[in-house]
């Protein structure tokens, strides 16, 4: 088989050389001299790929071969680094190959994001508020909302590549970008607040727990400690805050190097967890509550839990006693409720055997100040206390409920999105992101639940519900339970929350600045430029800032629901976006990961929904409201992204569900409006003639209904399809100027007439079909170089009636209003001649909802003929437009029979005459254009002097034609046929047609009266007569129609379309 040779070379002799591929390295074994050097060129180019029938293709698509390495060798970038698109692949070649697995790279992400500060401060007084069975139903709730959020966002992300970018990439890919920016900047929210509420935590934890003297402002009067406290959080966290955003803005590097130290922190805590747990079954701790009545004591003032103690044989009053009466003296005053009431001591942890479990399985809510009371001691009830501030009771610092509970545990379950954000550094992302994150959750859960049954096993009721550890002398409740030691829990819980917050403030500012760069919300653009290197500086600034807010608000219980709000948002739309994507079965929708189904989707949909609004309604309802107006402000001011996204494939769903629909039957006539073809004529450059046309329609209907911009290009597709592109792109933007909704269709015909009839049959789609014609008059229709222009139009007209449509032409339409113009006092003059359906009604009121047309006032006129009784006319279309509930003038116009001018019979002759000789003459173009401006100045002069003419009518030879001598001469020697002559005798002796004489004589009075009533009036609106029967007499149709409006300023003739539009029932 000869390789590479040309077909005449392949027929010659064998001593001819041919090329044959060489041994793979691309070079020839021999060349030839007698082949050209540019066949040459090419045979090399073409050589060894055996493919010279896809020569042509070969330019523009690569070979299979080559492409697929490309996208085999596919390869994430680093997160948070957008590369310019020019120099992506030379970054790809110098990125190293991504080596994380699911272990490391998504379950230990996971683990430390999951389980945080809630777990370590909050979980406790949530077991002892809410009780086991209700805190087993708050964790199994969230859990499975982040169970089956993980499903979901499983299935998505091994539909495909997933790169750098995680939650937010999969979100806006699979339902579009409004949806991906509402969701995304709900995400990077709670993500910016979880780092709020870190920062928190961790300033909690330091001044609660391992240095309480620290405190800068302190308690001034009794019962201000809580106040004081908020202060000394707010200015702790703004340092600790500003500290963390330098760390972050310095390097990253040191923040992920951190991150495993952090996560052993956190691994450590939950084994010394468990380890005290185990020890307490045989050997309890000893750790003493005091009890006064059943009142759990706050021991941060006192040492000895009792009344009086002996000293040198003498009884006398403890630190206690102290504190309830005036002095320390058996026979001082003291508080009722201390004198009536005896002190105890209880175990703090009585361990897994002591049967507390039973106690503590009921909830205990309680208001806000209430005392922290164990139900089972007898306690002897006081009438009235005069003060508890100043003593040293456990009083609850908020109102404790099940759903507030809720909203601030739902923190401590998100998280689960860490490893979906790391997908650029995964070595196989679609397999480890569904592994590590459904295996995460199902720890962490474990963890969760198995700790609420633990603390209800182990510690009594009452410090379970002191949520500062105030009985246990200010210690970490959890830490008094842990072994070896109550640090091991304080340091380590230090060290995980103040990672946690490293870890949102590195990861908010690349989600932010992920957003701006795809420029989907146009103000945010500025956020994403950073540093040379990629780092987000100005999304960082941001970051902290929202930050702040959160620390301002300085209380932990206060900033967990706002965040759970923006996560619970977040996870409502990743898993709408498996439900959307699922049912609706696009060709695209291929996830690797099997075990999804459209009713787990919609379950966690419906369970995020549910927990917002348990959480907190007004929360919810706030945040909804700050994702719907980011959908609605990427909607109207956002860049137009095609991501081929879930909720374009719903769109169209519902819409072929509703043509389904739609192509029933015709709409019922309360149902109808116009639904527009418009007719553009182009220009040589393709720009649009009447602009003012497309301003026209969307006044008429202000964006609602079908409106269709159509246009004909005469020519052939494969000749045109470069204009037709240029032309569409010129249509599209005058509508988006012009602020017209609707279609654009463009056709190429061989003909413009063809066109035309071929838009007005197809245009539209099923019941979404245009009823209504709207067209430009063509006022060139009188000029020699465009004759055709009034033959077309007088068969779109033709067309039109046959199709049972509307018809609108505009006359003058360039002197129209544009949409900013604002029209003053002024009438929509309405002249009903014929009735129409009610086209002529239902126009000025769509009209008149539009502002440029609001103030004018709408006037109906009608004709009387003399046998008509005119008083009774304008009573019955009085009650007419009350019932039909449209506010208007109405007037009855009295046309008397007269009888028929000498004007009106010149006219006509006139008419005639000229449609006879530019038929039988065939003049030249020249002469043709002479002909009409010598017969338009002889109307117009006839017009000027019609006072002074008799109303006899003239004889046909005293017409004066245009015509000399010697130009009739010089015609009759150009034309030899007697049949010639016998055509010149006939047009001098024409007679003019009664029938266009009586429709000339309508046209002219009815002009007349016209002028006299409407010449001021903003727009005109009349009845336009149909076309004749009789082909031969379509030119002088348009000289009626030329005569009806002469005069007037805008006029809008309007043909109905057979069917009523209008109706006075509701």
């Amino acid at each position: 088989m000869l390789l590479g040779c040309t077909p005449w070379l392949a027929q010659v002799d064998a001593g001819w050389h041919c090329w044959a591929p060489g041994g793979g390295d691309g070079t020839p074994r021999e060349s030839s001299p007698f082949i050209n050097s540019v066949d040459m060129e090419r045979e090399s180019y073409y050589e060894g790929k055996n493919m010279a029938l896809f020569e042509e293709e070969m330019d523009s698509n690569p070979m299979v071969s080559s492409l697929l390495n490309k996208l085999a060798t596919y390869t994430n970038l680093s997160q948070g680094v957008v590369e310019h698109e020019e120099d992506e692949d030379s970054r790809r070649r110098e990125a190293k190959a991504p080596r994380m697995g699911t272990f490391i790279g998504v379950y230990l992400p996971c683990l430390q994001n999951i389980l945080g500060v809630i777990l370590f401060l909050r979980l406790t007084w949530i077991v002892g508020a809410a009780g086991v069975l209700e805190s087993f139903l708050i964790v199994s709730m969230c859990c499975t909302c982040t169970l089956l959020t993980a499903i979901s966002m499983s299935a998505i992300a091994t539909n495909g590549v997933v790169p750098a970018g995680g939650s937010y990439y999969m979100i806006s890919r699979s339902l579009g970008p409004e949806f991906g920016g509402a969701v995304g900047l709900c995400f990077y929210l709670g993500t910016t607040f979880a780092g709020a509420m870190y920062i928190l935590g961790t300033i909690e934890i330091f001044l609660t727990y391992i240095s309480p003297g620290a405190a800068i402002f302190q308690a001034e009067a009794a019962g201000g400690e809580a106040v004081a406290m908020l202060h000394n959080m707010r200015v702790y966290g703004t340092c600790t805050l500003a500290l963390m955003a330098v760390v972050v803005f310095v390097g990253v590097k040191y923040v992920n190097k951190l991150a495993l130290v952090f996560l052993a922190c956190v691994v450590l805590s939950i084994l010394a967890i468990y380890a005290g747990v185990i020890k307490t079954a045989f050997d309890p701790p000893d750790i003493p509550v005091c009890l006064l009545g059943n009142r759990t004591l706050a021991k941060r003032s006192f040492d000895t839990c009792a009344k009086v103690h002996m000293v040198n044989n003498a009884s006398e009053g403890t630190m206690l006693w102290g504190l309830f009466c005036n002095g320390s003296s058996p026979s001082a005053a003291c508080d009722p409720y201390f004198m009536q009431n005896n002190v105890t001591e209880i175990q703090g942890i009585p361990g897994v055997a002591s049967g507390v479990f039973l106690e503590n399985l009921w909830s205990t809510y309680s208001d806000k100040g209430a005392f922290v009371e164990k139900e089972d001691v007898p306690s002897v009830p006081v009438p009235e206390e005069s003060r508890t501030s100043g003593l040293p009771y456990v009083l609850t610092d908020i109102m404790t409920y099940f759903t507030m509970l809720v909203g601030i545990y739902f923190p401590s379950v998100t998280g689960i999105m860490a490893g979906s954000n790391r997908s650029g550094d995964l070595k196989d992302a679609q397999k480890s992101i569904p592994t590590g994150t459904i295996l995460a959750i199902v720890t962490t859960s474990l963890i969760y639940l198995s700790c609420i049954v633990l603390f209800g096993a182990c510690i009594e009721g009452v410090v379970l519900r002191d949520k500062f550890g105030e009985a246990l002398q200010g210690n970490l409740v959890i830490g008094m339970l842990a072994w070896p030691s109550p640090w091991v829990i304080v340091i380590g819980s230090f060290f995980s929350t103040c990672g946690a917050g490293l870890q949102s403030l590195t990861g908010a500012p690349r989600l932010l600045q992920a957003i701006a760069r795809d420029g989907i919300v146009p103000f945010l653009q500025v956020f994403g430029h950073g540093k040379s290197n990629g780092e987000p500086t100005w999304a960082l600034l941001l970051t902290a800032l929202i930050c702040e807010t959160g620390i301002l608000i300085a209380s932990l219980d206060s900033v967990a629901p706002i965040l759970s709000m923006f996560f619970l948002m977040c996870y409502l739309f990743v898993n709408l976006a498996c439900a959307v994507q699922t049912l609706l079965r696009t060709p695209n929708w291929r996830p690797r990961f099997k075990y999804y189904h459209w009713t787990l989707s919609f379950l966690g949909m419906s369970l995020c929904l549910a927990l917002m609004f348990i959480c907190s309604w007004y929360y919810a309802l706030f945040a909804m409201l700050v994702a719907g107006c980011i959908y609605k402000y990427i909607e109207y001011r956002g860049a137009e992204k095609e991501w081929g996204d879930g909720i374009r494939g719903l769109s169209l769903n519902a819409a072929r569900y509703a043509l389904l629909r739609v192509e029933h039957g015709p709409p019922h006539t309360k149902n109808w409006r116009p639904q527009v073809l418009v007719m553009l004529n182009l220009d040589a450059e393709q720009a649009v003639k009447h602009p003012r046309l497309l301003s026209f329609t969307s006044q008429l209907k202000a964006g609602k209904g079908l409106t269709i911009v159509g246009c004909v290009l005469e020519g052939t597709f494969l000749d045109k399809h470069t204009e037709a592109q240029r032309a569409e792109e010129n249509i599209r933007a005058l509508m988006c100027a012009e602020k017209t909704k609707g279609f654009c269709q463009l056709v190429v015909s061989s003909s413009l007439r063809d066109g035309t009839s071929h838009l007005i049959q197809s245009a539209g789609l099923g019941g979404m079909k245009h009823n209504t014609v709207l067209m430009a008059w063509p006022q060139s229709w009188k000029q020699a170089d465009n004759p055709f222009s009034w033959k077309n139009f007088v068969d779109t007209i033709r067309d039109t009636t046959a199709a049972h449509q509307a018809l609108l032409v505009a006359k003058n339409v360039d002197g129209f209003p544009q949409n900013q113009e604002r029209l003053g006092e002024g009438y929509i003059d309405v002249w009903w001649i014929v009735h129409d359906g009610g086209m002529l009604m239902l126009l000025p009121f769509l009209l008149r909802q539009h502002k440029v047309w609001r103030k004018c006032r709408m006037r109906i006129f009608t004709v009387a003929q003399e046998d008509d009784n005119s008083i009774q006319m304008k009573k019955d279309l009085q009650m007419f437009l009350y019932h039909l509930r449209i506010s208007a003038e109405v007037e009855v116009v009295e046309m008397v029979e007269s009888d028929i001018s000498a004007f009106t019979y010149e006219k006509t002759l006139v008419m005639e005459q000229r449609s006879q000789m530019l038929r039988q003459m065939q003049l030249s173009k020249t002469e043709q254009e002479r002909e009409a401006q010598l017969i338009h100045d002889r109307n117009t002069a006839s017009h000027t002097s019609v006072a002074a003419r008799t109303q006899v009518p003239p004889m046909p030879d005293k017409v004066q034609m245009t015509w000399t001598k010697e130009k009739l001469t010089a015609e009759r020697h150009r034309d030899k046929s007697a049949g010639g002559a016998a055509g010149f005798r006939d047009l001098f002796s024409l007679k003019p047609d009664q029938s266009n004489v009586r429709r000339m004589h309508t046209a002219v009075k009815l002009n007349g009266v016209v002028l006299s009533k409407s010449q001021d009036a903003q727009l005109v609106l009349l009845n336009m007569p149909g076309p004749p029967r009789n082909r031969q007499g379509d030119e002088n149709y348009m000289e009626f129609l030329e005569v009806l409006t002469e005069g007037l300023n805008r006029v809008l003739l309007v043909r109905g379309g057979g069917r009523e539009v209008i109706t006075i029932y509701s």
